[in-house]
């Protein structure tokens, strides 16, 4: 079988996998923040150190694993439809990395290296203290990820597809680190100190639910890149967007998914059991 029909079939099956792993990551994320936490605050004692140690691990379980398998599957799928045969420099002859006649250079290829690495900045702001204020730190992500974009766009020459998915795949590798290396580490000690009948560490579970809190306001951005990656509607043309100015729609989607988020959180807090 030639490698490109090899690539062909790969594209279906790969897709087909991540979608299935990403409901299932993306499921339990938000069941945890709009419906788990808020039932839990209801429990006492006893009935936390009977359902805890029996529901979170079997939930995390499915939780860490949905993010390892999405994430895998999505740079597969990255590699197949963007990268494989558009990162050599030179002119571009035109492809889903980069528009026709683009020319490819090193800055590409640093942009791609953000796009994975950019975790460790987003961690190390979080981690370190710099900035306390809430609204200040999101504004300063905000503009952050909008400089990003702009730098993909024009430094980078991605096209209009493939500075939307890259987005995303920057948002679903913060996301997988924070399930694998903040929030798992620290829900095993939580649910142990739960288990044990004492009460958990409060900066560990303020870490938990800090960094699940994060991962659903990326999520619904990095879901917008993922459909919009497949359509030009927003790409210029229409509602007086230009290609210069496209980049600006993500910049702005960015913005009204988080305010969606936010306002799930609310709804969230009105809901009650009977």
């Amino acid at each position: 079988m030639e490698l490109g029909s090899l690539y062909e079939a790969l594209h279906p099956v790969f897709k087909w996998l991540h979608i299935i792993a990403g409901i299932v990551w993306i499921g339990l994320l938000y069941f945890f923040n709009w419906i788990g936490a808020h039932f839990v605050a209801t429990m006492d004692a006893d009935t936390k150190q009977k359902v805890v140690p029996e529901l979170m691990p079997r939930t995390l379980f499915w939780f860490r694993w949905g993010a390892a398998y999405t994430w895998v599957t999505g740079v597969v799928l990255l590699h197949v439809i963007f990268w494989d045969g558009a990162m050599s420099m030179g002119t571009s002859p035109g492809n889903n990395m980069f528009d026709n006649g683009t020319e490819v250079t090193s800055f590409a290829h640093v942009m791609l290296l953000v796009t994975f690495l950019a975790v460790f900045a987003y961690d190390y702001l979080y981690s370190s203290g710099l900035i306390k204020d809430v609204r200040v730190m999101t504004g300063v992500i905000f503009l952050l990820i909008a400089g990003i974009i702009y730098l993909m766009k024009f430094n980078a020459g991605f096209s209009y597809r493939a500075f939307n998915i890259h987005l995303g795949a920057l948002f679903g590798t913060n996301m997988a680190f924070n399930v694998w290396f903040r929030i798992w580490p620290a829900q095993q000690k939580i649910i142990t100190s739960i288990k044990n009948g004492e009460a958990p560490d409060a900066d560990l579970a303020a870490l938990a639910g800090l960094r699940s809190k994060h991962n659903t306001y990326m999520s619904v951005p990095l879901i917008w890149t993922m459909i919009n990656q497949h359509t030009t509607i927003f790409a210029g043309g229409n509602f007086g967007i230009t290609d210069s100015t496209n980049w600006l729609a993500l910049v702005i989607m960015v913005a009204l998914g988080w305010h969606v988020v936010w306002q799930l959180y609310k709804k969230s807090g009105t809901i009650k059991g009977f």
